[in-house]
């Protein structure tokens, strides 16, 4: 009897170990790397510098964006891909103008940015980010996120898969800690 307390006691830890290994928070990403990147770029740096910035980052299914900006002066417009193009403001999928905006990436795929201040996208504030689908690990994972250069036709993005990897690899974590305890016992 006092065995099999022992195991369910040591139960426990492993359930919670499982629990940590299969799920995953979401990071925040500061847009641009700093507080001041949401602006129009300066006619000598690199007009695509947001775009470059976000090509050299990963963004995966519940990460978040975050921008710092002047409400006052400017907002950021979730649009769609032709209007991310075109730079049309007048028909956003959403208008965020407080100054400290916050967007979840609720999904895998190419989400499109533009400033709302007149003028400004056509001088380059705007930016395409592509989140990566859940078969995508930040554990397993090397590869850069595509650049915005490489989303051509319409947008698509992979399904999502089961998960059933991340189970696979806490089930065999689980029986060598349990095969562990047991060896123990």
């Amino acid at each position: 009897m006092a065995a099999l307390a022992r195991i369910e006691a040591a139960a426990i830890p492993i359930i919670v170990l499982l629990t940590l290994l299969s799920s995953s928070e979401g990071r925040d990403h500061l847009v641009g790397g700093k507080s001041d990147a949401w602006n129009i770029p300066a006619a000598s740096s690199n007009p695509d510098a947001l775009n470059r910035w976000a090509s050299r980052s990963r963004f995966l299914i519940g990460d978040s964006l975050v921008w710092k900006y002047d409400g006052s002066k400017d907002s950021v417009l979730q649009v769609s891909k032709r209007d991310y193009v075109t730079c049309n403001t007048s028909s956003p999928i959403e208008k965020h103008v407080d100054g400290d905006t916050k967007v979840t990436l609720p999904r895998s795929g190419p989400y499109y940015f533009i400033s709302g201040a007149e003028g400004h996208c056509r001088k380059g504030q705007k930016l395409i980010v592509v989140v990566l689908s859940e078969r995508h690990s930040r554990r397993i994972s090397v590869s850069p996120a595509p650049s915005p250069a490489e989303i051509e036709g319409p947008a698509t993005a992979p399904a999502p898969a089961s998960g059933a990897g991340a189970l696979r690899v806490g089930a065999v974590v689980a029986a060598m800690v349990v095969g562990g305890i047991l060896a123990v016992v």
